[in-house]
């Protein structure tokens, strides 16, 4: 896999991930503000979710890209 793929599949793999991290902990708050969606997360923890997004997704390129290079899945030979 060269550096443009890994690059590509990374970023796929990580906005997969961030969609299903967003929801984690996500709670409205009690007394929602005026103008606010009531369904609005109190406090998204945006920062901290971005950083698990970026840690489960190297983890699950490494394994995508070891599965590849080992040749477990040979895309070249497939017809």
């Amino acid at each position: 896999m060269n550096a443009f793929v890994g690059s590509a599949v990374f970023v796929i793999v990580w906005f997969l991930v961030l969609f299903m991290v967003l929801p984690w902990g996500a709670h409205p708050p009690e007394q929602p503000e005026e103008g606010h969606a009531t369904s609005a997360p109190g406090n998204p923890r945006m920062g901290l979710k971005l950083l698990v997004t970026t840690a489960i997704a190297a983890v699950v390129w490494l394994a995508v890209d070891w599965v590849v290079a080992s040749g477990l899945i040979d895309f070249r030979n497939m017809t």
